[in-house]
């Protein structure tokens, strides 16, 4: 059996919402870490954990950061991680996998398809054996307790319901 440990120094996990449903805000997370066991080299069989430590947010707004580690959004202080636990890995096509998992945020599980690209394998100078994925899926935020909302006094929604998570992931085969 192959394990991985997530390269941190090389992977990232970023969101985009709409809002006033005009523009896009972006966000990321600065800490979180990913293992992974497969039997084979292709990943096909691949279990995947990944943890995201939701007090680690920032989306370059000190205010609206401190508004979605708040109970109105993450409640980081009673649920600080986000998790996602692979229950199935197909392989659609050279290189494109469909990641199925069940998604925990605040307490609330839903299974959830990833799209991912696998982006290959190299060696790096330590002689470290590296394989690149970029990750992405769209979830709604109100199935997962994120469930504020405002309307503006023109009747506009402050924040949308679907939310644009991508990641792209460097694992490093220990």
């Amino acid at each position: 059996m192959a394990q991985f440990q997530l390269d941190k120094m090389h992977s990232e996990v970023n969101f985009k919402v709409k809002h006033l449903m005009i523009s896009t805000v972006s966000g990321l997370f600065s800490e979180f870490d990913s293992t992974v066991e497969t039997d084979g080299d292709d990943f096909t069989n691949a279990k995947i954990n990944f943890t995201v430590n939701t007090n680690s947010i920032s989306t370059n707004n000190g205010q609206r950061d401190e508004h979605l580690k708040s109970p109105d959004f993450f409640d980081s202080a009673n649920h600080p991680n986000m998790t996602f636990t692979s229950t199935e890995l197909k392989k659609s096509d050279n290189g494109h996998y469909v990641l199925v998992g069940d998604l925990s945020i605040r307490g609330h599980v839903k299974s959830v398809s990833l799209d991912v690209n696998y982006e290959g394998k190299m060696v790096d100078f330590y002689g470290n054996e590296k394989h690149g994925f970029e990750v992405s899926c769209v979830i709604n935020r109100k199935e997962f307790g994120l469930a504020w909302s405002a309307v503006t006094e023109a009747g506009g929604i402050v924040v949308s319901d679907e939310v644009k998570i991508s990641a792209n992931i460097q694992y490093q085969k220990i």
